[in-house]
């Protein structure tokens, strides 16, 4: 399977698979149950997605106050909702669509609504691009402007190639968050990537497991190991020209803890 594989690293599947328990991972899924609450209008799960991936990039919002906005209709002041607004839609999209690179367009437009002009949604970025530190400092070097398209390309292409292979569960894991990983690093948009790249992870997860992946609390566990997420994305390395993928086993142990929450 190595060899079909353009950009995903590979190399520390079998570690992986040798320290997940694939019968545990199957037992602790298959546990999975949605709310009560949930219905053909309303998503719980979708809710708690969307409100702690944004609280991951900033957003203060509470859970709490997002359902009785999207469920019971709730009125807040706009600048309180709409950004998770865009990203509940986002994901809405992705639970109805095919995943591809049209599809992660479409989607990447839709949670960027309130975030981004319109004319860099969905669109790959025309120039280079610094992550920065709180303080200002430049903490991460993304793909350079004459490689994001094509490694952007390469990440497609290695996904439809997954979406076709029969993969074991553990397998299905390991993956899941290498597209989530390789995507922050590359940074294929001006912002909303950490966004992207968190429901990437569950896309995938829903094409080869089913709708119940969409039940699964990753982007919470992210949030309330907001550090260690963040430490073990930065632990592969500070440049896209000098990544060392094999450090990403911790952050790839992260997704299926996310199944205890």
């Amino acid at each position: 399977m190595k060899d079909k594989f353009q950009i995903i690293p590979v190399d520390l599947l079998e570690e992986y698979k040798q320290r997940i328990s694939a019968a545990e991972l199957s037992e602790k899924f298959g546990r999975l149950v949605d709310t009560e609450i949930s219905n053909f209008e309303f998503s719980f799960y979708t809710s708690v997605s969307s409100v702690f991936s944004n609280r991951i990039e900033g957003e203060e919002i509470e859970l709490d106050s997002f359902i009785k906005h999207e469920k019971f209709g709730v009125e807040f002041m706009p600048e309180y909702t709409k950004k998770i607004d865009d990203l509940y839609n986002a994901y809405s999209f992705a639970k109805n669509n095919i995943l591809n690179k049209y599809t992660i367009a479409r989607a990447h437009k839709l949670l960027t609504t309130n975030l981004l002009i319109t004319h860099q949604q969905g669109v790959i970025r025309n120039r280079n691009l610094y992550v920065l530190s709180p303080e200002g400092s430049i903490e991460y070097v993304a793909a350079n402007l004459s490689e994001v398209k094509s490694e952007t390309e390469k990440l497609c292409t290695d996904v439809q190639a997954l979406l076709v292979e029969n993969l074991s569960i553990e397998e299905v894991f390991y993956y899941a968050s290498m597209i989530h990983l390789v995507f922050v690093k590359i940074q294929p948009y001006f912002d909303g990537n950490g966004m992207t790249a968190r429901l990437l992870e569950k896309w995938f997860l829903s094409q080869k497991l089913g709708e119940k992946a969409w039940l699964i609390e990753s982007e919470k566990n992210y949030h309330q190991q907001h550090e260690a997420y963040y430490i073990n994305l930065h632990a592969v390395g500070s440049e896209y020209s000098n990544l060392n993928y094999d450090k990403a086993l911790p952050f790839l142990f992260m997704l299926p803890e996310a199944l205890d929450c």
